[in-house]
């Protein structure tokens, strides 16, 4: 796997009646593209894959694919606790041309050993070969940490799960799999307020929630770092880490969505059982977003509203 740099955990716009809205989401991987993101993510947490409906994350992910056509690299988001329901699923990522990498998750709620996570990832990895894996360590949702020593055997396991997104808010973890992993191995920070932090350790790059509503910053945060220029790097880290931090005042997506249709990008209409942002939170993401200068060339659309499906 070559690809470094800032990937975007893209969000999945949603029309006022629920359904994917296809032309927003085209819109959106335009013009992350024009704003120079290294790679996209379709699906993933911030894209509500949880919600979708199996025809409806497979017609996502194509859309992205042919949205960014061939211009970056996309992961698909494939997650599930059942391993044999993510095996099925997955495996129909092999048929769609363009789909760079599988991005999946820590099987959420049953709480698996670290011997079961190494069965899963395996299962899956072997599954989708030749396709690249990465594995995405976030304990916070899914209630499992995937401790090194375990991405470790596994990439010695299987040969196509080349990077890991780490999302357990730990620095530490970072500095073992920086040791551990063999050379090639690709880490991403998943946390945008520890990428830094994360790159100095020996991260290779972030997958993004913020750089949905400002790409360009933080794609060039990260190439500052990662070229050591880390005045540059952390200017842009303070200017943007209260953008960082309210992204998750509620739970994500729904303030990014809130966010993008400030800035017209998209609606804000996110699937229960998540709700959008109550109206204080919606009003101080409006202050912050004014403040950081997005709103500047961002017309609010007509028949812009919040709904929840």
């Amino acid at each position: 796997m070559e690809t470094i740099g800032c990937g975007t955990a893209i969000v999945t716009p949603f029309k006022a009646d629920g359904s994917v809205d296809e032309a927003a989401l085209w819109a959106l991987v335009e013009w992350q593209i024009e704003s120079g993101i290294n790679f996209l993510v379709a699906c993933g947490s911030t894209g509500e894959a949880a919600t979708l409906d199996e025809d409806e994350w497979l017609r996502t992910v194509r859309l992205v694919v042919d949205a960014a056509g061939g211009r970056v690299p996309v992961w698909a988001g494939c997650t599930h606790n059942s391993t044999r329901v993510l095996v099925r699923q997955a495996a129909q990522l092999k048929r769609v041309p363009g789909v760079a990498a599988v991005l999946s998750a820590n099987p959420y709620y049953n709480k698996p050993t670290q011997e079961g996570q190494f069965q899963h990832f395996l299962a899956l990895a072997r599954e989708v070969a030749p396709l690249p894996v990465c594995v995405y360590n976030v304990p916070g949702r899914t209630a499992a940490n995937l401790e090194p020593e375990t991405v470790a055997r596994l990439a010695a396991a299987a040969h196509n799960i080349e990077a890991i997104k780490e999302a357990s808010g730990k620095l530490t973890q970072f500095a073992d799999l920086a040791h551990l992993m063999p050379h090639g191995f690709k880490v991403f920070s998943g946390d945008d307020n520890l990428a830094l932090g994360a790159i100095a350790e020996g991260a290779h790059g972030l997958i993004s929630v913020a750089s949905n509503e400002a790409p360009a910053e933080v794609t060039r945060m990260i190439h500052a770092a990662l070229e050591n220029n880390w005045n540059e790097a952390r200017e842009l880290e303070r200017r943007f880490s209260r953008l960082f931090e309210a992204n998750f005042w509620e739970s994500n997506p729904g303030p990014v969505k809130t966010v993008l249709s400030l800035m017209g990008r998209c609606g804000d209409t996110v699937r229960l059982p998540l709700v959008p942002p109550e109206a204080r939170t919606r009003s101080m993401l409006e202050r912050l977003a004014g403040e950081l200068g997005l709103l500047k060339h961002a017309p609010i659309p007509a028949g812009v509203r919040s709904e929840v499906f």
